[in-house]
């Protein structure tokens, strides 16, 4: 067999073994769940513990930001107080794995606040990096 092949046959098999999918899905709905919960009880530093703490980090909302420490800053700016975080909820529509390592998650938030209720969808390339999953895109609208 030609190495390329098989090489490629050998990652591909990694990346779709069911009994590893169920739990690596489990780690990252845990990941994801410990930010919500952050997120509720108004800790924008433990949410981002969600997040690749590096410059290369990607997050896309109404603009590209680059790095984690920008990211941070600007949750800072966007949401000050709990009265501006609100309760957040996701909801999950979809676990990709595009790799041994990667994984393309597909989802909507909501943001339940006094004055208003945003929702939005997002999509989420989480890496598995040093044995556990870590957020390094993010596409928020």
């Amino acid at each position: 067999m030609n190495r390329s092949i098989f090489l490629c046959a050998v990652i591909f098999s990694g990346c779709t073994a069911s009994h590893d999918l169920k739990s690596e899905e489990k780690a990252i709905r845990d990941l994801l769940g410990r930010q919500e919960t952050a997120w509720n009880e108004g800790n924008i530093d433990t949410f981002m513990e969600g997040y690749w703490k590096s410059d290369s980090l990607m997050f896309i909302g109404k603009e590209i930001t680059r790095g984690w420490t920008a990211t941070i800053e600007g949750y800072r700016t966007r949401y000050p107080d709990r009265n501006a975080m609100g309760k957040l909820t996701f909801t999950f529509y979809d676990f990709e794995f595009v790799g041994a390592d990667a994984c393309l998650v597909t989802g909507r938030y909501q943001l339940k606040r006094t004055a208003d209720e945003p929702t939005g969808m997002f999509t989420l390339l989480l890496r598995k990096m040093d044995g556990k999953w870590t957020i390094v895109y993010d596409h928020t609208s």
